[in-house]
């Protein structure tokens, strides 16, 4: 028990801002971490979901709303999974060899396509946070992001080698910690379940199908352009997978609107 109770802590302690006592980083207590992953989607769309609600109470218009919504990812996670978009978007901008562009994920320092790219993203996020009705899927929508995320960590081989000095910390999750098939279907129930508590199964089944499509696209770019899974690339997945289910949303919401 104390070394699942320290799996989590560290788990929230990597992925989130949210404070948590100090535990012992090793790999007994990181055993667990992938799943409690996850949670910390929970934990942030816990967040996104009571911030949309005081929006409504406050009557706060819907640019200030999406201003603030978009923020509150951010705010959560302290950016950790943007950074990791940030690199691999310069890495696959570089169109250089593989190993190159493992060293340019490597790099600290964020380049021009980096920057154009962020903005892309945010400004996307936001336009399509002002045309969303509910914020109720979107908040469900961060557990099953991540329960993915996970599920390419624990399934996709590792870019780098799992142990030495050229491992990452992604390498360093796969070689402590396992996410078996029977915990993405357990995740994919609690997101079911509150999709269907808050009555959104057509917007809800819509960010599934987003989010179905765009893992593989990410297995794909991963197999092909860097041999494997980074920590890097699994933050740009998770940040594209949550814009892609945000979309696929807000389009079935219109559809909704238009047919019935």
């Amino acid at each position: 028990m104390k070394q699942i109770l320290s799996s989590c802590v560290i788990a929230f302690s990597t992925y989130s801002r949210i404070p948590m006592p100090q535990v012992e980083w090793n790999e007994k207590n990181m055993r667990h971490m992938l799943a409690f992953f996850p949670l910390v989607g929970a934990a942030v769309g816990a967040v996104f979901w009571v911030a949309s609600v005081l929006c409504g109470l406050l009557d706060i218009g819907p640019v200030l709303r999406a201003a603030l919504l978009t923020a509150v990812p951010v705010a959560v996670t302290g950016g950790i999974h943007m950074d990791g978009y940030c690199d691999t978007v310069d890495a696959l901008a570089s169109h250089a060899s593989r190993e190159k562009k493992l060293a340019i994920l490597k790099d600290s320092s964020a380049g021009a396509f980096a920057v154009i790219w962020c903005c892309v993203w945010f400004l996307a996020y936001f336009a399509l946070l002002t045309e969303l009705e509910s914020a109720a899927t979107i908040a469900a929508c961060f557990v099953l992001s991540r329960a993915l995320s996970a599920t390419g960590v624990d399934r996709l081989p590792s870019a780098r080698p799992v142990s030495g000095p050229q491992a990452g910390m992604g390498s360093e999750l796969k070689r402590s910690s396992r996410f078996p098939w029977w915990m993405l279907g357990s995740y994919l129930a609690l997101w079911a379940a509150a999709v269907a508590l808050w009555g959104a199964w057509c917007p809800g089944l819509a960010a599934l199908a987003a989010a179905a499509v765009f893992y593989f696209v990410y297995r794909a770019v991963a197999l092909r352009q860097f041999g494997g899974f980074t920590g890097d690339l699994a933050g740009w997945f998770l940040q594209i997978c949550e814009l892609a289910m945000l979309a696929a949303a807000v389009l079935a919401e219109r559809m909704e609107t238009v047919w019935f």
